[in-house]
């Protein structure tokens, strides 16, 4: 598997863990800080998709 397909699926670990943090009991400061960590990977996620492969 190349390190693009590695990066997303990394990407979409920390995302799928994030949601689940959200659905739990935080404080105030503790989902601003998730949601904001939530934003980042899916920014990740998008900017991989728009590139092209990564080089070997």
């Amino acid at each position: 598997m190349d390190t693009k397909n590695l990066r997303l699926r990394a990407h979409q670990r920390n995302i799928d863990r994030y949601e689940g943090l959200l659905k739990t009991q935080l404080t105030d400061a503790e989902r601003k800080f998730v949601e904001r960590r939530l934003s980042e990977e899916r920014f990740s996620i998008a900017t991989l998709e728009h590139t092209g492969p990564a080089p070997s």
